[in-house]
C-alpha cells in the first residue's frame, strides 16, 4: 500500500492556494455581474475567501511554513506612491 498522504505544509499551501483562487473567481464574477443583489452576494463571499486566505496564512507563518521578511519603510512608502498614482490616474 503506497501513502500519499499530504504533509502538513503541502495541506496548508493547497489551502492558501484554493481560497486566493477563490477569491480572484469572485472578483471576475463580480465584475461580470449585471445584479446588484449577486454583486453584493459574490462580494460578501469573496471577503470571506479574503478573510480565510488571510487565516491560514497566519497559520502558516505561525508554523515557520511560510516565511516572510519586514518590509523596509522605504518599499512600504513606495508601494503606497504607486497605488495613489494608480488611483490617480484611474480617477
Amino acid at each position: 500500500m503506497n501513502d500519499q498522504s499530504m504533509t502538513e505544509r503541502e495541506l496548508l499551501t493547497d489551502l492558501l492556494h484554493t481560497e486566493k483562487d477563490m477569491a480572484k473567481d469572485y472578483a471576475g464574477n463580480i465584475t461580470e455581474s449585471a445584479s446588484r443583489e449577486l454583486r453584493e452576494i459574490l462580494t460578501r463571499h469573496m471577503s470571506e475567501c479574503a478573510n480565510d486566505q488571510f487565516c491560514i496564512f497566519n497559520e502558516m507563518q505561525s508554523r515557520n511554513l511560510y516565511p516572510t521578511k519586514q518590509a523596509q519603510q522605504q518599499e512600504v512608502q513606495t508601494a503606497k506612491q504607486n497605488m495613489q498614482n494608480l488611483q490617480d490616474e484611474v480617477w
